[in-house]
């Protein structure tokens, strides 16, 4: 069942699980904004996701307030987009039950992700890390989404999307479209500050290594001051000096500039040059957005408007698919 609206529909979403990092703004975000004028978007908070993993309630509830706030900071326009919070759709958790009576316990058994988590974890892992990819083809499903903009660690789970889509069209009848993964035309891949040949991460146990959209100015000098580059002295844009091809890659996704063009802009100069022009870049970025996020928290009225207006229009798409497929399944209507 293909979207008949003449805009294709982008669907994607964050978790509110943790601080967000400059890689994720440059490597999502920073496209999002760009994807706005040409797709139909449902961006979400997906929360629901969230508590896979035990989460402290209000640490909960400060950081899915943050994240929306970031989203719209960061020029993600509530009246062109739909976002919203997860939880504030039912139909996620419906859907994801029916689909969850589609799906088979070998392919979820499968998830890297899941593998991974269950060899540390043993038998006391959670449940929901086992479903929670049937959660998020859930998430996609609903809104007949053509395109999902995905990194390397999550094309196994669009992979699984994919197939209990096919999976329920062909048993039932065409019901949802079939996503693709989306790749940006500009992706930035953000690397470690201390190990640059790793992605940046906000789970990294060295805080030096990545940086946080709201660190202050203060913060994303020492940060900066402090990564790793080598010992040539010699400023190339190449494999074989990952720190500082990282230090450029950064400087070129924020001012829109190829890496290479920059390279002809440090000859003679050192790695200090190049790491007070990343710091100064990434402030320069980050500080206004940084601004707008404390105007939109401590105007809670305002974001709640915004976030039960999303919610309203995602529900109208999304329970629309909803009832088609408790229809096909055999459910009396409501």
């Amino acid at each position: 069942m293909e979207n008949t609206d003449s805009k294709k529909v982008i669907f994607s979403g964050m978790q509110p699980s943790g601080e967000l990092t400059l890689g994720n703004y440059l490597g999502a975000l920073k496209n999002w904004v760009n994807l706005q004028e040409e797709y139909d978007c449902y961006f979400c908070v997906v929360d629901l996701h969230a508590i896979t993993v035990r989460q402290k309630p209000a640490d909960l509830r400060r950081r899915t307030l943050e994240l929306l706030s970031i989203y719209i900071a960061s020029g993600i326009d509530p009246e062109k987009n739909t976002f919203f919070i997860q939880s504030h759709v039912p139909a996620h958790s419906e859907a994801a039950w029916l689909l969850t009576c589609n799906s088979y316990v070998g392919e979820l058994s499968r998830m890297t992700q899941y593998k991974d988590k269950s060899q540390k974890a043993g038998d006391s892992i959670g449940a929901g890390l086992f479903t929670y990819p049937v959660l998020m083809a859930a998430d996609i499903l609903l809104y007949q989404t053509n395109l999902v903009p995905v990194g390397k660690d999550q094309l196994q789970h669009l992979e699984l999307a994919r197939d209990i889509a096919t999976r329920f069209n062909n048993t039932y009848s065409p019901t949802f479209a079939i996503p693709e993964g989306y790749t940006p035309k500009i992706g930035a891949k953000v690397m470690s500050l201390q190990e640059p040949t790793k992605k940046m991460s906000k789970s990294d146990d060295n805080v030096n290594s990545f940086i946080l959209i709201m660190d202050p100015p203060e913060v994303i000098r020492k940060k900066i001051s402090r990564a790793v580059t080598d010992s040539l002295g010699v400023i190339n844009y190449t494999d074989e000096q990952p720190g500082v091809k990282n230090l450029l890659d950064i400087i070129s996704a924020i001012k829109g500039v190829s890496p290479l063009d920059l390279v002809k802009d440090y000859e003679g100069k050192g790695y200090a040059d190049l790491k007070e022009d990343a710091a100064n870049a990434i402030i320069g970025e980050l500080s206004p957005i940084q601004e707008k996020v404390k105007a939109l928290m401590s105007d809670k009225k305002a974001l709640e408007a915004i976030y039960k207006q999303g919610a309203e229009k995602a529900s109208y798409v999304g329970t629309k698919t909803l009832r088609k497929m408790q229809k096909k399944i055999g459910f009396i209507p409501r």
